[in-house]
């Protein structure tokens, strides 16, 4: 089980770091937000510090959201599948029963640290460059 889950996240690691496009500033590559910005395959990160929201932790953040909810996706759909085709077998359903569990628990622990850091980062401290 840990095997498998080390390996998927392996491939998903080797697959973004090998899909990449050019890791220099390129006047070329501009955000949403008029800044300039790296242009990588995961679209143009903004390398500015501003309080506008279209900053680096702004984009770091929006990136790595959206990779833990579809890895959450991925693993509730992999559970899924161990419980499908487990027939019945009890060591296969708890495997699968737990790979959702986990999965689930991840997204959940994702949403909260979203909100949690939206409350203490920029309502209570007004952080800039986390709107």
């Amino acid at each position: 089980m840990k095997s498998k889950l080390s390996f998927l996240i392996l491939a998903f690691l080797i697959f973004i770091s090998s899909v990449s496009q050019s890791y220099a500033v390129s006047p070329n590559c501009t955000t949403p937000g008029g800044s300039p910005g790296i242009d990588t395959a995961l679209g143009c990160i903004s390398t500015s510090v501003d309080a506008t929201g279209d900053s680096f932790f702004g984009s770091i953040i929006k990136i790595a959201v959206g990779l833990g909810g579809g890895l959450a996706l991925l693993l509730m759909l992999y559970g899924v599948f161990i419980v499908t085709t487990s027939a019945g077998i009890p060591d296969k359903l708890k495997e699968g029963q737990e790979v959702i569990t986990s999965a689930v628990s991840g997204l959940i622990f994702i949403i909260l640290s979203v909100f949690l850091l939206n409350l203490i980062g920029i309502n209570i401290l007004g952080i800039p460059g986390l709107n």
